[in-house]
């Protein structure tokens, strides 16, 4: 692509949500609190899938074009992009908050500007799998997924809710592949949580001024109903996953036994495709027990591999921080996949402290993958949350990037969890293609 002769211009957008360029200021992009400059290389085309916000009672900042000073744009409320997966965001959007200026919902917020007919993002691509790309997706197909899986299942509660809740309702990716047939299927398990994250998807305290975007799993599966639909999943699909721990629910490892059970029972009747689990990692035991019985791939998610960090966020119940380690650990030492499911907040993520924390954690962990995923949470609302008061000069995500990639070469970059034919042969693998 050719690159830009200049940064975007600021967008701006009025009540209805109709969205305008003001071309006397150019866009600039938030690290920790603060506007700065951006780079002409930050930018790319905003990806297909990706749409824009309104931002009420908030004021977009920009650089005048002509006095290269930062000012206001007084034309209307701030603009921000949401990036779809596969891509990180390099700079949030930057803006001002009026004193009324109402707590933003759990997406991520990434600045947005307009050049030469088209809109750019500050972000970079980190996966080359196009699993959960609009173009993939066929409505039809999906549906009529949902009908043959409904029949050849009638009684089982997962299949139910993944259609019903997931796929119908949400426009989950993950469920909406499952009923096309193919890659990762998704296995929730656990109505339950160990932790109380501060920007919790699936369930917000009465108290705080968000919603949880969606509702949470009810019901505690059996491993049968497990097995069922699993099995076949992992019999009939190209490059299959089946994954347990999924935003609909709590922390899959409180239903360890459960899932011991049914991680044994598939590999009785099937020996393909991988068995991941997404979980916070705060029970090593349980992790080890599953490793013993087949489970091939761990994603432990988490927002900084800084102790106080960590804990200001997850504010978990009776585990440790360690505990996340510890489970990386046992799962390379079975030989198995290990990710963390890295929220990237520009100004934090690429702190010098982060940073430097990241680099020991991938040395005592043996850490395999980081998934650069992008952070769904109003900025202000979570910077006040976890009592950052201040953030320094940081060194930039796109830097930080490039230097733990140099310093750790055997360590992959991604979004998705990858399938056996990638960790077992050519992790470049287009397999989505």
């Amino acid at each position: 692509m050719e690159l830009l002769k200049h940064t975007p211009f600021v967008l701006y957008a009025d009540d209805e949500g109709n969205v305008f360029e003001d071309t006397s200021l150019y866009a600039v992009g938030r690290s920790g609190f603060y506007a700065q400059p951006t780079e002409i290389e930050d930018w790319i085309l905003l990806p297909n899938g990706g749409s824009l916000y309104q931002l009420p009672h908030r004021i977009s900042v920009g650089i005048d074009v002509k006095t290269g000073e930062m000012r206001l744009c007084d034309k209307g409320w701030a603009v921000a992009a949401f990036i779809p997966p596969a891509h990180t965001t390099l700079f949030l959007a930057s803006f001002i908050n009026e004193p009324d200026a109402p707590t933003l919902p759990l997406f991520c917020y990434t600045a947005v500007g307009w050049y030469e007919g088209e809109f750019y993002v500050t972000a970079q691509r980190v996966e080359r799998d196009i699993r959960q790309e609009c173009d993939g997706f066929d409505q039809n197909q999906v549906e009529l997924g949902i009908l043959d899986l409904r029949n050849r299942f009638p009684n089982n509660r997962i299949v139910e809710h993944l259609a019903e809740n997931c796929a119908l309702s949400y426009h989950c990716p993950a469920a909406r592949n499952y009923f096309m047939g193919r890659w990762e299927c998704p296995i929730p398990t656990s109505p339950a949580c160990n932790s109380n994250c501060i920007g919790c998807i699936s369930f917000q305290p009465e108290h705080e001024s968000i919603e949880s975007s969606q509702d949470r799993l009810t019901f505690k599966p059996s491993a049968g109903e497990i097995v069922e639909y699993a099995v076949a999943h992992l019999e009939t699909a190209e490059y299959p996953i089946v994954s347990f721990g999924q935003g609909c629910e709590g922390e899959p490892i409180l239903m360890w036994e459960t899932l011991r059970d049914a991680i044994y029972q598939i590999r009785q009747f099937t020996p393909k495709g991988s068995i991941n689990i997404n979980t916070n990692g705060s029970k090593p035991n349980a992790i080890e027990e599953l490793c013993k019985v087949g489970l091939n791939s761990i994603r432990v998610s988490t927002n900084s591999v800084q102790e106080w960090l960590y804990n200001a966020y997850y504010l978990p119940n009776n585990y440790h921080f360690q505990d996340l380690a510890e489970s990386i650990k046992i799962v390379n030492r079975y030989g198995g996949w290990t990710s963390i499911n890295y929220f990237v907040f520009p100004g934090v993520t690429d702190s010098v402290d982060e940073y430097e924390a990241l680099r020991q954690f991938i040395k005592s962990t043996g850490l395999k993958m980081i998934q650069w995923r992008n952070f769904n949470i109003d900025p202000d609302w979570y910077l006040e949350k976890v009592g950052i008061i201040e953030t320094p000069e940081a060194i930039g995500v796109r830097t930080l990037l490039q230097e733990i990639q140099k310093e750790f070469p055997h360590l992959k970059y991604g979004y998705y969890n990858p399938p056996m034919e990638r960790i077992k042969g050519n992790y470049e693998l287009d397999f989505a293609h």
